[in-house]
């Protein structure tokens, strides 16, 4: 069980520690600007540190739910987990025989999850030195937490969905897959 969480988990601490260091800057800012507690404004420097951390903080409770909605059932829908669900029940041994193999991809949802961490590092730094740089690395985290999110919903589908159906699902991702 551990084994199968490790990345998620890695991906979330690393999260933890980024959140943790926009925290610091602003404190830092708020030394530099002198603007003390509870004053949100100040210098258009301070602010935009101030506005790069909260812009982080107000999107961190979606990245870690997709991230790991995505990482336990995307890789349990697809075949990877070892858990009950996705242990051969009696009644389906016959048709599991049948379906291909599925596909494995063990490390996407932690792979998206650094993509989307850089970015938001990448956004921060940007905003502290100019609203206009935000923007690049802004749509950046904003694709990879849409492939969080579509990575997830894939893994709830294949989760709930009858072996039969997931295998065919399966089948007609991998074909689309790998005609592109």
């Amino acid at each position: 069980m551990k084994d199968d969480i490790a990345l998620l988990a890695t991906i979330t601490l690393l999260g933890v520690l980024l959140q943790a260091y926009f925290s610091l800057q602003v404190i830092s800012a708020r030394r530099t600007f002198r603007v003390s507690p509870p004053l949100t404004t100040g210098p258009p420097e301070f602010e935009r540190v101030y506005r790069a951390q909260v812009n982080c903080s107000e999107y961190f409770p979606l990245f870690l739910a997709t991230l790991w909605v995505a990482g336990v059932f995307f890789h349990e829908g697809l075949g990877a987990g070892q858990g009950a669900r996705t242990a051969p029940r009696p009644e389906r041994v016959p048709e599991r025989a049948h379906a291909s193999p599925p596909a494995r991809l063990p490390g996407a949802a932690a792979l998206c999850g650094l993509v989307y961490l850089f970015a938001r590092l990448r956004y921060f730094q940007g905003y502290a030195r100019s609203a206009q740089l935000r923007l690049a690395p802004l749509y950046a985290s904003a694709r990879a937490l849409w492939l969080l999110v579509a990575l997830a919903a894939l893994g709830l589908l294949c989760h709930f969905l009858p072996v039969s159906l997931r295998a065919e699902l399966l089948g007609r991702l991998r074909t689309l897959i790998t005609w592109t």
